[in-house]
């Protein structure tokens, strides 16, 4: 079936196909209302050595920099994820769906620390708890290990939460799901009416290569029987007479 043939069925069955795009757009309308837009806010942070470790740089601890620290960064980010800092976090005021993982190619202790939810501004107020949050359980990790205040692991905020931004990738992927699903159904839905339109009735009788009417049932032998045994050969029913015969007493002619 080619694309001409196609579009020929569409227009013939346009009273199928019409009725199912309009519920297509309905059923994408809905998506559109139903899906709300998502916002996501993101900050960056990074650790910083300890006082008494940036002695030897001049107190600078951008010059300090261990892999102990990206240790320090990953076994955070896994707190602050977990379902106990989830809890903490909800009664602190945050809405949404937070994040904490280390930032991507990073090549030192960086984390993003990201929110995701459906108000802007509710979403940048979680973000900047999550902020002063990680760095509260960064505290309270080396106060459990007794760690001297000048031997602790610092925080500080490279990127501060940002303006949230519409996420709508989700939101298209619906849309265009739902307008797929639909125009797909609708199309099949018309050509199975074709082919129901033009496969043969069940009980009309088939033609066969000639285009005759197929032949009905075969008579019963037994009718056949009953005719030869009531009529014999050489007899006639009452009343009626051979071609070339008269009745007993008429003349030809019309002569007495």
């Amino acid at each position: 079936m080619d694309l001409a043939e196609i579009w020929r069925v569409m227009r013939r069955r346009w009273y199928v196909l019409l009725p199912g795009l309009l519920l297509t757009a309905a059923l994408t309308a809905a998506v559109y209302l139903l899906v709300p837009v998502e916002y996501r806010s993101q900050s960056t942070v990074t650790l910083l050595n300890s006082k008494k470790a940036t002695v030897a740089f001049d107190g600078n601890p951008f010059l300090s920099t261990q892999a102990s620290l990206t240790g320090m960064a990953d076994g955070l980010a896994r707190n602050l994820n977990s379902d106990d800092s989830k809890a903490e976090l909800k009664a602190l005021g945050v809405t949404g769906v937070h994040e904490a993982k280390i930032a991507d190619n990073a090549l030192g202790p960086y984390m993003w620390l990201s929110v995701v939810g459906t108000d802007p501004a509710a979403v940048l107020k979680s973000d900047e708890i999550l902020t002063a949050y990680a760095e509260k359980r960064l505290l309270e990790f080396q106060t459990q290990q007794s760690v001297q205040p000048e031997a602790m692991i610092r925080m500080t905020t490279i990127v501060p939460p940002q303006k949230p931004e519409a996420q709508t990738k989700a939101r298209l992927q619906f849309l265009v799901m739902a307008g797929a699903l639909g125009f797909v159904l609708s199309l099949v839905a018309t050509f199975f009416v074709e082919a129901r339109r033009r496969s043969p009735g069940k009980h009309r009788p088939a033609a066969d290569e000639a285009g005759e009417p197929a032949p009905g049932p075969a008579a019963d032998p037994s009718d056949t029987l009953r005719m030869t045994v009531a009529h014999p050969a050489g007899s006639h029913p009452a009343g009626s007479h051979p071609a070339g015969s008269h009745p007993a007493g008429s003349r030809t002619g019309g002569s007495p």
